[in-house]
């Protein structure tokens, strides 16, 4: 396969709003020892792409300077100490940064086959939720079958991917939602749905014996709020912090009923702890895709050119599900 020298891209042209994302051009990558090349056809868009676009969320250590972290395509070329893969190879993967791009480069052990029933379009949006749901609300939170699960920002693409592993693997889910569209498509997923405009999830949760597990991505006020609603023995795992990092809370409850705090950010963890997320994946999580049982829910597609706009899209929250830039 002869690559060409440059390629297309979308990069920050400064730190602010959707409008600093400019279409680029960019020399080809090259794969280093034990990386691999892939040829884009989509890329998934996330929130901490926008966290990176607006100066609050820089790429780790030789990184990619471009946006995004998750996308799906072929492999282009392989670097030394690869095996298992090779050119033309349909994956999906997690990109340390770079897949708003024709072309990134990545480990060849954050890369995972394309499920049996899905499109490239539809496994660019696994990488990056999968592996934070799977490895903080299975791993970290322990989340196993008969539990009660809660998480907030049910219709997102967390959320979403959220509601059906944990379904599939026996668990009780609840789900909180901004409106009655999203508390509809929540419940659809098999969800208990609360619209936290019309109801306390405190309440609900604990008129059910309270949430073993919770995925919190809100902060800021639900921290003590997502403590209250706990069942003893429960573990409320932190991801993000849209509503502030910091709050005043009274922690007894931690050590009276023995709940457990904890969170973790994906991207800055190393290629290893990243390799073995993937590799409980692959063994746990992708039969379940390649049966059927689950799938991304899709909101909306965006030319990699319109890059800006999806970012809007997804700032504005107003969508449900995953948002994709078609490269291709």
């Amino acid at each position: 396969m002869t690559l060409p020298a440059t390629m297309r891209v979308v990069a920050i042209a400064r730190p602010g709003g959707p409008g600093v994302l400019e279409p680029a051009t960019r020399p080809l990558p090259v794969p280093g020892h034990g990386q691999v090349l892939v040829r884009l056809a989509y890329s998934g868009v996330n929130r901490p792409d926008a966290l990176q676009r607006a100066g609050l969320y820089a790429p780790p250590e030789g990184a990619s300077d471009l946006p995004g972290l998750e996308g799906a395509g072929t492999i282009a070329a392989c670097g030394p100490g690869v095996s298992g893969l090779a050119v033309g190879d349909a994956v999906c993967a997690l990109f340390p940064g770079g897949s708003y791009a024709e072309y990134a480069v990545t480990a060849a052990a954050h890369c995972l086959p394309v499920p049996a029933p899905l499109t490239l379009r539809e496994a660019a949006c696994l990488p990056e939720t999968f592996f934070t749901v799977w490895s903080n609300v299975f791993q970290r939170g322990g989340l196993t079958a008969g539990e009660r699960f809660l998480v907030h920002g049910g219709s997102s693409g967390i959320g979403t991917t959220a509601i059906q592993l944990a379904r599939a693997f026996g668990a009780r889910v609840f789900a909180t939602a901004g409106d009655a569209v999203k508390c509809a498509a929540c419940a659809e997923l098999g969800a208990t749905a609360i619209n936290y405009r019309e109801a306390d999830f405190v309440d609900v949760l604990r008129a059910a014996g309270g949430a073993d597990v919770i995925l919190d991505m809100v902060g800021g006020p639900y921290l003590s709020r997502n403590l209250d609603a706990l069942a003893d023995d429960g573990r409320l795992v932190q991801i993000a912090f849209l509503q502030g990092p910091k709050v005043e809370a009274n922690f007894m409850q931690l050590m009276i009923r023995r709940l457990t705090l904890t969170g973790s950010t994906l991207r800055p963890q190393s290629d290893l702890a990243k390799a073995r997320i993937a590799d409980s994946l692959r063994a746990q999580v992708w039969p379940l895709l390649d049966a059927g049982r689950i799938a991304p829910v899709m909101d909306h597609e965006f030319a990699l050119a319109q890059a800006a706009q999806a970012h809007a899209r997804m700032e504005a929250g107003a969508h449900i599900g995953k948002i994709v830039l078609r490269i291709a």
